[in-house]
């Protein structure tokens, strides 16, 4: 019994590090988004960290338009880092846990 204990707190912490390991990782993973006419691009890493922002001089002209912008396109971009995220680290997660009976979907 406690070697099933040991070998189940074993697992833990290897799938522990692989997490941390794959959140690292993700730092390297960068995502590019766009709007519909391109007129503004946002790069943002798959941990969701701006990495930059690139806007078109035609939205300068309008600051309404340009904060439209960037609410619609961040939110994307955000969004879609935030699902590579979620799958990477669930990935790892499920992995490596041990059957634990009650757990599984």
């Amino acid at each position: 019994m406690f070697g099933d204990m040991m070998g189940m707190m074993n697992k833990i912490k290897e799938t522990q590090a692989k997490v941390e390991e794959t959140k690292k990782r993700l730092d390297s993973v960068t995502l590019l988004e766009k709007s519909n006419d391109e007129l503004l691009k946002v790069k943002i890493t798959a941990n969701r960290e701006i990495k930059s922002i690139e806007i078109d001089d035609e939205l300068l002209q309008d600051k309404e338009q340009l904060e439209d912008y960037l609410i619609l396109t961040l939110n994307k971009a955000i969004k879609k880092a935030g699902d590579v995220n979620e799958a990477e680290i669930s990935a790892v997660a499920k992995d490596g846990l041990p059957d634990i009976p009650g757990l599984t979907s």
